[in-house]
C-alpha cells in the first residue's frame, strides 16, 4: 500500500505547490467563478435551471486543464524520471488525476457558494452530496484530461481535442436546452452522453426539477462507472511505450 500512497501523495503535492506558485493562475482561479456569473449568469432569466450546467462547466474545463501539466512535465523532462523511478504506473495516474481534480472541485465549491449565496438561495440542496458530486465529476474530467494529454504530443493539438470534443458533450448534457426540447436524434445523443447523468445529478441534488425519469442513484452510479473506465484508461495508456511522447 505504501508504495502507492507515497508516490500519489507526493505528485499530488507537487501539483497543488505548482499551482499556488502560479500567481497568474492563482488569481484567474479566484476570480473565474465571479467572472463567470455575473457576465454568463446575467443573460439567463431562469438562474436556477442554469446553474448544474454552469457547475459542470466549471469543474469540466478547470479539471482538463490542469491535466495540462503532464505536456509540461514532458517538455520539462520530469515525466521520464518518474517512469524511469520504481513507482507505480497507476501511482502516478492517481497522484496527477488526485492533484488535478482537487483544484478543480476547489474552484467549482467557490463558484458553488457564489452562486447559491453560501446555500441561502437553496436551502433545500443536498450540499454533501453534492460536494461528493463535484469531486467524482472532477476526478472523471481529470482522468479524461490525463488520456488525452498523455496521447497527443502538444498544447496545441490537446486544446484542438478538448474544444472538438468536450464542448459539445456539455452542450448536449441539457445545460444549454432541455431534453424534452431537443429533436428527437439530439435526445438519443442526450442519453448516450455521461456527461447528461452529472448535469441531472447535480440538479436534482438541487431541488431543480429536471423532469427526468432517471433516479439521481442511477445518475450518480453512471458517473462513477465512467470514472473507474476512464481511470482504467489512463492506467493502461501509461503502460504504453512513450518514447514518441517524452
Amino acid at each position: 500500500m505504501k508504495r502507492y500512497w507515497l508516490p500519489s501523495s507526493m505528485l499530488l503535492y507537487r501539483e497543488l505547490l505548482r499551482f499556488w506558485r502560479d500567481k497568474a493562475r492563482v488569481m484567474g482561479f479566484a476570480g473565474a467563478p465571479f467572472m463567470f456569473w455575473i457576465v454568463v449568469g446575467s443573460g439567463y432569466s431562469d438562474l436556477a435551471r442554469f446553474l448544474p450546467g454552469a457547475l459542470v462547466l466549471t469543474v469540466m474545463f478547470s479539471a482538463i486543464f490542469s491535466s495540462m501539466s503532464l505536456i509540461d512535465d514532458r517538455r520539462e523532462g520530469f515525466l521520464r524520471s518518474v517512469l524511469a523511478s520504481p513507482a507505480p504506473r497507476l501511482s502516478i495516474v492517481l497522484g496527477k488525476v488526485g492533484g488535478g481534480a482537487l483544484l478543480a472541485a476547489l474552484q467549482t465549491f467557490a463558484f458553488l457558494a457564489v452562486a447559491t449565496l453560501g446555500g441561502t438561495l437553496y436551502p433545500d440542496a443536498n450540499y454533501a452530496a453534492i460536494v461528493g458530486l463535484i469531486f467524482l465529476i472532477a476526478l472523471s474530467f481529470t482522468a479524461a484530461g490525463f488520456v488525452i494529454a498523455w496521447l497527443v504530443p502538444s498544447t496545441q493539438g490537446f486544446h484542438a481535442i478538448i474544444n472538438l470534443l468536450f464542448v459539445p458533450l456539455w452542450m448536449v448534457s441539457g445545460a444549454v436546452f432541455r431534453y424534452a426540447d431537443a429533436s428527437f436524434w439530439v435526445q438519443w445523443l442526450m442519453l448516450a452522453n455521461p456527461v447528461t447523468y452529472a448535469h441531472q445529478a447535480l440538479a436534482q441534488f438541487l431541488g431543480i426539477n429536471t423532469n427526468s425519469n432517471v433516479p439521481v442513484e442511477l445518475s450518480v452510479s453512471l458517473v462513477a462507472v465512467g470514472l473507474v473506465a476512464l481511470l482504467f484508461a489512463a492506467a493502461k495508456v501509461i503502460r504504453r511505450p512513450a518514447e514518441r511522447n517524452l
